[in-house]
């Protein structure tokens, strides 16, 4: 082994003696290598051996050293020790080159005056240089061969699927991670729907013995179709006999027309047109009819098990009578998860029901929710105003609140959603939630034009939708008269119930202080008018002022209040007189 080159200068001999610990791992191995450059220092100081020029006792030296680097060595050990190998080979060749050209020159000079010994040396030399060109040689595929056992095992240690890069890439490798996971928790998951072949075998079995008593049955209903065209044949001659008066006597009759029964065969055309003959309530269900819906039952599960769940769906939506158009296989799309990125299974069953429903027909009461929500939750929006502009589902006060609850959550579209709940409350109720829809819409006009107009609604009801959409233009519009009628909502009631909750105290005080700001006059016309409204009630619509330090609307009030006679009534309605009949106050 070759000791590194030296330098005269000892600045340099420092930087190469400490160059290598800038690359260790940890202060083990940096004292493991100072030791070593410690034991080559003495060891070439009591050796006594030249700084320069090639000597073996600094090659001992060396090797020495190397020996223990690979005794320390764990993964590189078998690369340095072929290395090392290889390295002692190429040493002792250049030795015995050494060796043989120093003999070599010894002979040449010991021969110099004879010819025949010159070509000799000429022939060893010819001989050396060879030798050294196939060291060379050697050398260079031992070099080339340890570059492939490098490669090939830093390739045994790269993941299918990665790259060498992402191989050593922390973040590589755990997005690799997830993917395989989700990979696991997918096949997991496909294989928690399967069942052993044992039980599909058991199946098929069952299936068999199905087709075998069906076939059977099948048999038995023909022969008594045939059975049912000869009665009728014999009772359609029994009835012209009665109706010719009994021309020919009733044994001969009998006789031929059992003789042409026996001649003639029913085919199984006539056999089939009895279906139609037989008696309305009596009608059985035909072999051909059971044999068609089981078929359509067993290609069903054949898509379903296959995950062939869109076309599943479209035959269960296009079901004869409707057998597949139910809650039962609601559950199983609901039960069932397709590839990753696909849609939901579900979500085809009821875009394949919603788009399939036959004209006049509607989903069931207990679909409609499911179909709604599910279709929502997937922000199919458009599907459910194709479904409810057609009238393809049955409405509820269920389905109007679900459209609901998703515009609350979802603002994008709760336009849409309020005017379909809208759409559907007025259909079947409450009317409250009617006009509730239409003030969260923003259309408060309407909203009080339909609860004034609606006779069902309540003065509790107009609170309710008031007190779940507050608004001041909305409670003018309900406290004041139309068309010289009461108002919707008294003025008096509707201020000492908002001063009550202390949520809509802000909406009277706005209400009051509207009154107030327009005069004086206005205020007292307001309460005289005020005909549903007590001397009490307006009382404890000023006391709630005063105790909210409003007490210039509560002075306000109670003057109004103080000012007033018995006899005094300023509202057109006769009834009116009863709030200032006993103030004394």
């Amino acid at each position: 082994m070759c000791e590194p080159p030296k330098s005269n200068s000892s600045s340099s001999r420092k930087e190469d003696r400490h160059s290598t610990p800038d690359i260790l791992m940890c202060e083990r191995d940096e004292r493991f290598f100072q030791s070593l450059y410690d034991f080559i220092k003495h060891e070439k100081q009591y050796l006594q051996c030249p700084e320069e020029g090639p000597d073996e006792l600094r090659y001992s030296i060396y090797r020495s050293v190397f020996n223990k680097v690979i005794a320390r060595a764990t993964t590189y050990k078998r690369l340095l020790l072929t290395i090392n190998s290889g390295y002692d080979d190429v040493v002792r060749a250049l030795q015995r080159q050494e060796d043989e050209a120093r003999t070599a020159r010894r002979t040449l000079a010991a021969s110099t005056s004879h010819p025949k010994s010159l070509i000799t040396c000429q022939r060893r030399a010819a001989h050396l240089r060879e030798r050294i060109f196939v060291l060379r040689r050697e050398t260079a595929e031992l070099q080339e061969q340890i570059r492939r056992q490098r490669s090939s095992r830093e390739q045994s240690t790269w993941i299918p699927g990665l790259t060498v890069a992402e191989s050593e890439d922390p973040e590589a490798l755990e997005r690799h991670l997830r993917h395989l996971e989700a990979q696991r928790a997918a096949l997991l998951d496909r294989k928690s729907h399967c069942v052993p072949l044992e039980v599909k075998d058991e199946l098929d079995a069952k299936l068999q013995a199905a087709e075998h008593h069906r076939d059977r049955l099948s048999s038995e209903n023909n022969r008594l179709k045939v059975l049912y065209k000869r009665l009728s044949f014999v009772s359609d001659r029994l009835s012209d006999w009665e109706s010719e008066k009994q021309q020919v006597p009733l044994e001969e009759l009998l006789g031929s027309t059992l003789e042409n029964v026996r001649q003639t065969s029913v085919t199984d055309e006539d056999a089939r047109s009895v279906d139609a003959e037989l008696f309305e309530d009596e009608e059985p269900s035909g072999v051909d009819g059971s044999r068609l819906l089981t078929d359509y039952l067993d290609r069903f599960m054949e898509l379903f098990d296959s995950a062939q769940y869109e076309e599943a769906a479209l035959l269960a939506a296009r079901s004869p009578r409707g057998v597949l158009r139910n809650l039962d296989t609601m559950e199983l799309f609901e039960g069932v998860k397709g590839p990753p990125g696909s849609v939901s299974p579900l979500l085809l069953f009821f875009q394949a029901l919603l788009m399939t429903v036959p004209a006049g027909d509607r989903l069931s009461a207990a679909l409609s929710p499911h179909a709604v929500r599910c279709v929502l939750r997937h922000g199919a929006t458009q599907l459910v105003t194709h479904a409810v502009a057609h009238d393809r589902l049955t409405f509820s006060e269920d389905l109007g609140d679900i459209l609901t609850e998703h515009a609350q959550k979802n603002p994008g579209v709760a336009d849409t959603c309020l005017a379909l709940a809208t759409v559907i409350y007025e259909a079947c109720g409450p009317d409250r939630k009617t006009a509730l829809s239409m003030c969260k819409r923003g259309l408060i006009h309407s909203a009080a034009e339909f609860m004034s107009h609606c006779k069902d609604l309540t003065a509790e009801d107009c609170m309710w939708v008031l007190c779940r959409s507050p608004s001041l233009s909305l409670l003018q519009l309900l406290t004041e008269p139309l068309r010289r009628q009461a108002a919707i909502l008294p003025v008096g009631v509707a201020c000492s119930t908002l001063l009550a909750d202390p949520q809509q105290q802000e909406l009277a005080l706005q209400l009051l202080d509207s009154f107030v700001s327009r005069g004086r006059g206005v205020l007292e016309e307001v309460i005289l008018e005020d005909s549903s409204s007590s001397v009490d009630v307006w009382t404890d619509t000023a006391s709630l002022c005063s105790d909210l330090n409003r007490a210039d609307l509560s002075r306000a009030v109670l003057s109004v209040l103080l000012d007033q006679s018995g006899t005094r009534v300023s509202s057109p309605d006769l009834e009116g007189a009863r709030l200032v009949e006993h103030i004394f106050l």
